[in-house]
């Protein structure tokens, strides 16, 4: 009986322990490409214009606003405004 027991405490444990590191494997690694295209997809529906997107290697970022990761987070998508709202923007920061 106590070999049953142990049997079926053993077959418990170890399926607990597979649901969980099912749950926390690593996501599959998204291109940069396709989340540069999610990205642009986004803001155009929000209606931003004038900006740029720039992949680069992660901690390079500058002083542009990270929107994103991708390649395994070894790489960062930074938007950056740029044209005609920049300068506006600059403008309304100087102090009169």
């Amino acid at each position: 009986m106590k070999t049953w027991t142990v049997t079926a405490a053993l077959l418990f444990a170890g399926t607990c322990g597979f649901a969980q590191t099912a749950e926390t494997a690593p996501v599959a690694r998204k291109s940069c490409d396709d989340l540069k295209a999610e990205i642009t997809k986004q803001l155009e529906a929000k209606g931003v214009a004038s900006y740029t997107l720039d992949v680069v290697d992660k901690g390079k970022e500058g002083d542009g606003k990270v929107v994103g990761g991708c390649d395994g987070g070894t790489k960062s998508i930074v938007y950056s405004r740029s044209g005609a709202s920049q300068a506006k923007a600059s403008d309304q920061k100087k102090p009169q």
